[in-house]
């Protein structure tokens, strides 16, 4: 089997640091070689905050993958998220030299890199420039101009940006864990490939991928990433207020809201009652799940209506005709969708990860929770496929422009000889 085939994705999350390795198969569908996942230590909010605890769980969860897929890990896709993480509009322009030769991916790749040189705040940096729609001498809406006649070739991107010092710590820990960073691709991003169909990315679609320390939003429409945004909320927050709410420990908070976590308190009743074992011998503690889930929803309606005041800011509320696709760890309280639905008046629904995936898959890893790991694990085959298009694009673009080179020639010497004889 050829590595090249082969490809890692890298969740480093907040709570958790996981691994996938996977292929496609000959269906086109992913298949799922190994995976790794441990504990996230040195992880704040999606940002590193310590260098040697996050290198060790990345090691641990890469070596756990490497075991159960056989694969020598060296090369991984990574994701990034975090509340530095901003995204702009911007349009870029190139002129070609003739109408004669068609447009090709090698000019569509030039207009891209040069929006890689756009001047940036301090200490940030371009992380990804997502083409939205091309227009071919001033002729707007179009979505692959490979092959038409133009000179002035423009787009619409969606640029998203970080700091600096966040993007290196993470390559400084891939590479301290004895790896190299093949792509660094935003979290929702990949989340959204993951879980989200072409057809509702068309029809009008907000993806919400709530992870530990942060939630991650991508709104599309048209088939076209139309905005994105990232609030420093997440489950882990809702752990603290569960702890803080009930005077308990952390540990036994996270128990509680994975195991009884619910978001509509309405759902429960008051006689529901678990007790939790006091420390050292002390008497143990009653807690009503009505409480519980009130100390949830308080916080996840919170996470929602930020959610929801992003949707409204980027003008596309009247466009969502899909609704909210919700994902990550945090969609798997229950009755989230419902609460999602009360408040923001859209349709929605808990994604996961198995459209794209084998049948043989791990039933773990279609929980909504692996949704970034699968996500990157595409993203990387997709940039292969990009890469393939690419060279091939470049050999066709090449060959053509040697053949005119070669057309000319002839065409010089042939004249030459004609007016040579007429002399």
């Amino acid at each position: 089997m050829d590595s090249s085939e082969i490809v890692v994705g890298l969740d480093i999350g907040t709570t958790k640091i996981a691994a996938i390795v996977g292929k496609r198969n000959e269906l086109g569908k992913i298949e799922i070689l190994g995976s790794g996942k441990t504990e996230s230590i040195g992880v704040n909010r999606g940002v590193v905050s310590n260098i040697e605890k996050t290198v060790q769980s990345i090691s641990k969860a890469v070596k756990e993958a490497e075991d159960k897929s056989n694969v020598n890990i060296k090369y991984v896709n990574v994701g990034i998220a975090g509340q530095h993480i901003k995204s702009l509009q911007q349009r870029g322009n190139i002129m070609r030299n003739s109408y004669d030769d068609e447009i090709s991916q090698v000019d569509i790749d030039k207009l891209i890199d040069n929006m890689y040189k756009l001047v940036m705040q301090p200490g940030e940096e371009i992380i990804d420039v997502i083409p939205q729609e091309y227009i071919v001498d001033d002729e707007a809406g179009i979505k692959d101009p490979v092959g038409m006649a133009g000179v002035k070739l423009e787009a619409n991107f969606h640029i998203i940006t970080g700091q600096i010092a966040a993007a290196k710590n993470i390559n400084r820990c891939v590479t301290k864990a004895g790896m190299h960073v093949e792509d660094l691709i935003l979290e929702p991003l990949a989340s959204a490939d993951a879980v989200l169909s072409e057809e509702e990315k068309e029809a009008g679609v907000v993806l919400v991928d709530i992870g530990g320390g942060t939630t991650d939003i991508a709104i599309f429409q048209d088939g076209i990433i139309r905005h994105s945004a990232v609030i420093p909320l997440g489950g882990s927050i809702v752990t603290e207020d569960i702890k803080e709410g009930c005077s308990i420990i952390k540990s036994q908070a996270e128990a509680l809201k994975i195991k009884f976590g619910s978001t509509l308190s309405d759902k429960n009743k008051d006689e529901e009652v678990i007790s939790i074992p006091g420390l050292r011998g002390r008497a143990p503690k009653e807690i009503t799940l009505k409480n519980l889930a009130s100390i949830i929803q308080a916080r996840m309606e919170e996470i929602i209506e930020h959610v929801y005041y992003e949707v409204k800011n980027s003008g596309y509320e009247k466009k969502m005709i899909a609704g909210m696709v919700i994902t990550g760890g945090g969609a798997q309280l229950k009755h989230i969708a419902q609460l999602a639905e009360f408040k923001t008046g859209l349709d929605t629904r808990v994604g996961y990860p198995n459209e794209h995936l084998a049948s043989s898959v791990p039933e773990e890893i279609t929980s909504p929770q692996y949704a970034t790991s699968v996500g990157l694990v595409i993203q990387g085959l997709k940039r292969i496929d990009k890469q393939d298009a690419h060279q091939k694009s470049v050999k066709e673009h090449s060959k053509r422009k040697g053949g005119n080179f070669f057309d000319t020639i002839v065409r010089k010497g042939k004249n030459f000889f004609e007016d040579d004889a007429m002399k």
